[in-house]
């Protein structure tokens, strides 16, 4: 059994481990209402008038958008391969299947600038200039892969069973796909769905690589902290970024408990 220095060391290491990542984060809330555009603490002031002031920055509106369109879309086409992916590897056996597995959960299992260094080369190598659709296709890479773990978790707890009784009762593939096997893993699509919106909204180090002079909400942030200037604005977008990325991740997890819908 644990002894109680033991629990209390390690309910210290927990508290201590919490407040390194939470505390600059609450820091960054707070500087978002600062009053004064010099961050000093203790915070002389709270106002608001940062919110308006960055809503109606033009720059950060088009990078907005710009993100909120490739991630929409990424995680569209991760949701399409990642499922027939996790489909492929779940129900038939061939040559390569390991393999195939393994290539899909490369990408998020590599550094993100190994990731991006890679797009950056093909698209180099085959002449394709860097744009909205370059941001994408890099995006996708990765998100494929939370799609794709989300589906084939699901896959493997349904029994084949029920399958095989719709198909006994005359219902063609089609039929079994929409009646029985999507409502079964439609938790873990849509689980799948908004952490890669989650993953793909906040993701810097690749659209570096593949964004060539398109702007997205998490390169504005780098470009406006490395030059010194904006810097309310900054803690105002991150501040967004956090409440976007947050939202997501934590409907996932809701949709995700055992009691929201039926395994």
């Amino acid at each position: 059994m644990e002894s109680r220095l033991t629990r209390i060391l390690l309910g210290t290491w927990v508290v201590l481990v919490l407040l390194f990542l939470f505390v600059p984060i609450a820091i960054i809330v707070l500087y978002a209402f600062n009053a004064s555009n010099v961050q000093s603490w203790p915070i002389s002031g709270f106002s608001l008038k940062w919110f308006p002031s960055t809503w109606h920055n033009d720059e950060v509106r088009e990078a907005l958008w710009l993100s909120i369109r490739a991630g929409v879309l990424a995680t569209f086409l991760a949701v399409i391969f990642g499922t027939a992916a996790a489909f492929a590897v779940h129900r038939f056996r061939f040559v390569g299947r390991e393999a195939l597995s393994f290539i899909v959960v490369l990408p998020i299992a590599l550094p993100g600038i190994i990731t991006g260094m890679a797009l950056n080369s093909f698209f180099v190598f085959w002449h394709i200039p860097l744009s909205y659709w370059t941001i994408v296709i890099g995006h996708t890479t990765f998100c494929i892969v939370i799609v794709y773990n989300n589906v084939l978790a699901r896959l493997r707890q349904v029994p084949r069973s029920l399958s095989e009784a719709s198909m006994d009762l005359g219902a063609d593939s089609w039929s079994t796909f929409r009646r029985v096997t999507l409502p079964t893993i439609s938790t873990a699509l849509i689980a799948g769905a908004l952490l890669a919106f989650a993953l793909s909204f906040d993701e810097v180090i690749v659209t570096t690589f593949t964004a060539g002079a398109q702007n997205t909400l998490p390169l504005w942030i780098f470009g406006a902290i490395r030059l010194g200037q904006k810097l309310p604005e900054v803690n105002v977008i991150v501040l967004v970024v956090m409440a976007v990325t947050f939202i997501p991740v934590f409907l996932a997890y809701r949709v995700t408990q055992p009691g929201s819908a039926k395994s």
